[in-house]
């Protein structure tokens, strides 16, 4: 494709990449590009229902989800449009809602209240595995009592998928809603805090601010993939070998 035909680069993550293909060196060759790659931007958003998961199926409630303006241009303008629907595999039958913004090349996905983010199934789920943990003598206990049918290492892998994710999300609830929490973040004491079992569904209103920033099944942030930002070394170029001491 020739330069002119190339759509214009606005700028953040994506001109990073899309300004060009590779980097030029000393010698005007084009190499390997030699920048970390881009970061995704969250592109699922709350839709605020109160609906349980086997509810919001049986009404097809993802009919209802609308969004009313562009996350990325909150003036309009961008030709967003919505963009259908795709199927989860839990609950049967659910669907989320979907919308297209052609001038960001981004869709943006509604997510009801109920579903966890990222996990299969609902929050309330989520949660069962961790206050069953929380009640139980160890992690190792929790795993054999919710996961029998498999090993107990793969069993106690499931259980800290879902574990490790929710208790990170309540330390940054807690730590971000003092006047609501006492500081402590365990399940117990939030369900305690905010009067109700389903912690992590009411989570979300209380916490909507900061969803796009807490980790998921509870917020909209992914887990980084981990990856080694160094700069790959060059291998030696061809050529004669250094003088070394003579021998």
């Amino acid at each position: 494709m020739d330069a002119a035909e190339r759509p214009p680069v606005t700028g953040g993550c994506h001109a990073a990449c899309d300004a060009d293909d590779g980097f030029v060196g000393d010698e005007g060759k084009m190499g390997t590009p030699r920048v970390p790659p881009c970061v995704p931007r969250p592109v699922q958003l709350r839709h605020i229902c109160s609906l349980s998961g086997e509810a919001y199926v049986a009404r097809r409630a993802w009919r209802d989800a609308s969004l009313a303006a562009c996350p990325r241009h909150p003036r309009g303008g961008c030709g967003l449009v919505r963009h259908g629907t795709y199927p989860r595999r839990t609950p049967t039958g659910m669907r989320i809602a979907r919308y297209y913004c052609p001038t960001a090349h981004e869709t943006f996905s509604l997510l009801p209240d109920c579903l966890a983010s990222h996990f299969p199934g609902e929050l309330a789920a989520v949660e069962a595995v961790v206050a069953t943990v929380e009640a139980a003598r160890s992690v190792e206990a929790a795993a054999d009592v919710l996961r029998p049918d498999i090993t107990l290492p793969s069993a106690v892998r499931w259980v800290r998928r879902r574990l490790t994710p929710v208790r990170r999300a309540l330390l940054a609830v807690v730590t971000l809603l003092p006047d609501l929490f006492t500081g402590d973040a365990r399940l117990t004491a939030v369900r305690l805090a905010l009067v109700t079992p389903s912690a992590l569904v009411a989570l979300r209103t209380h916490a909507a601010p900061h969803l796009a920033t807490l980790p998921t099944p509870l917020g909209f942030h992914p887990r980084a993939i981990r990856r080694d930002a160094r700069l790959p070394v060059d291998p030696h170029g061809m050529g004669a070998d250094r003088a070394g001491p003579d021998r």
